[in-house]
C-alpha cells in the first residue's frame, strides 16, 4: 500500500483526500519509484477544480516527482533499481504519493549536485522555460520581454533564463511585497499590479515600442492587457490560467496590430524521448551551475497537500511549493 493524495469529487482544497492504495508491480515499460520529493503545480490545481477534468474519479493528483527506482517492469533499458531520476509532466496525474508506477521513457537522471527538494520545485517549470525561451520562440539579445507572475514559480525561472540570454525583461507582480523578488530573479523593471496599468508602464518603460513576446501565465485577468503590450508582429504566449480560462480571442483582436497568439504545452515539446532528455540536460547544466536558481517557498507534508494549495491559489508565494512523502 502506498499513501496517495487522490480527490473523489472536483472542488475546492478541501477535496484532497489521502488514502491508501494498492500499487501494483510496474507493467511493461515501466519504472516504480519512491518519492523523495514532489512538486506542486497550478496544473495540479486545475485538475482539483476540474477545470481541466480528469478521466475517472477518484483519481491522483500531481506531475512532477524525485525519487529513487524501486523496480523495473518488462521491456525497460538504460536504467536501474536505484537510480536517482525525475519527472515532470508527460504521465497522468498521481505524483502526490509515497511511490507510483511511472512510464520509464518519462524518467530523466536527477543532477548529482542538485538536491531533490530543489529538483522536485523546479523540473516541470524549468522544463517549461527551457521551451518557452528556447523553442517558442528563440529569445536572444536585443529583445523585450513581458513575464506575468515574474515572482512565481515559473516566473523566477523564465526570467532569470531570458536575463541569462541577454533580454530586456519587464517582469508584472500582484503586490508591491514580490517586486524585490522579480528584481532578483533578473527583472530589468518591475510593475506593480496593484500600483499601475501594465500596459501603460510597458510603453513607457519601452518607449511606446511595446515588448516582442509576453508570457502570460495568468489568462483570464491579463489576456486583453497582454495585447495592448505588444508591439506591432509581437507574440502573446498563453500558457497557464491562474485566473481562470480566458475568453475567446477574436480574430480582429490580433489584426490590430498583427499579433501572434499562441497556446503551448510542456506536452507538445518534450513528446519523443530525445526532446525530453535534451530539455532536461539544457535546464539541468544551467541549475547545477548556479545560473537558475529556484527559491523554494515552503515544503510541506503531503498530508499537507490542501494546504499547499491554498498557498498557491491565494497568488501570495514567492518561489515554489514541495510536499514531502
Amino acid at each position: 500500500m502506498v499513501a496517495t493524495i487522490r480527490i473523489h469529487r472536483t472542488g475546492g482544497p478541501e477535496v484532497l483526500a489521502l488514502d491508501d492504495v494498492e500499487l501494483a508491480p510496474p507493467g511493461r515499460g515501466e519504472a516504480r519509484v519512491a518519492h523523495t520529493a514532489i512538486g506542486v503545480n497550478f496544473l495540479d490545481c486545475y485538475h482539483r477544480s476540474g477545470l481541466y477534468p480528469l478521466p475517472t474519479l477518484p483519481h491522483g493528483l500531481g506531475s512532477e516527482a524525485v525519487g529513487v527506482i524501486e523496480a523495473l517492469g518488462d521491456g525497460v533499458h538504460g536504467l536501474a533499481v536505484g537510480d536517482r531520476v525525475a519527472y515532470a509532466g508527460g504521465v497522468a496525474p498521481g505524483s502526490y504519493a509515497t511511490a507510483r508506477n511511472v512510464p520509464a521513457w518519462r524518467l530523466v537522471p536527477a543532477p548529482a549536485s542538485v538536491d531533490d527538494v530543489t529538483l522536485a520545485a523546479s523540473l516541470l517549470k524549468g522544463l517549461t522555460a527551457e521551451f518557452l525561451v528556447r523553442r517558442v520562440f528563440k529569445i536572444g539579445p536585443g529583445h523585450r520581454v513581458l513575464v506575468h507572475a515574474a515572482a512565481g514559480g515559473v516566473g523566477t525561472l523564465l526570467c532569470q533564463w531570458l536575463r541569462h540570454v541577454g533580454a530586456t525583461v519587464v517582469g508584472v507582480v500582484s503586490t508591491a511585497a514580490k517586486a524585490d523578488a522579480a528584481f532578483a530573479a533578473g527583472c530589468h523593471q518591475v510593475v506593480v499590479r496593484a500600483e499601475a496599468d501594465v500596459a501603460d508602464a510597458v510603453a513607457r518603460f519601452t518607449h511606446g515600442r511595446g515588448v516582442d513576446v509576453c508570457y502570460d501565465s495568468v489568462g483570464k485577468d491579463t489576456l486583453r492587457e497582454s495585447l495592448r503590450c505588444l508591439r506591432k508582429r509581437g507574440l502573446l504566449v498563453s500558457f497557464g490560467n491562474a485566473s481562470g480560462r480566458p475568453d475567446p480571442v477574436a480574430l480582429a483582436e490580433l489584426q490590430a496590430g498583427a499579433f501572434f497568439l499562441t497556446r503551448p504545452t510542456l506536452h507538445d515539446y518534450t513528446s519523443t524521448r530525445n526532446e525530453l532528455l535534451h530539455a532536461a540536460e539544457v535546464f539541468g547544466k544551467l541549475l547545477a551551475g548556479g545560473v537558475l536558481r529556484q527559491r523554494v517557498h515552503a515544503a510541506l507534508p503531503l498530508a499537507e497537500a490542501a494546504a499547499a494549495h491554498r498557498l498557491l491559489e491565494s497568488r501570495t508565494t514567492t518561489g515554489a511549493l514541495v510536499l514531502l512523502p
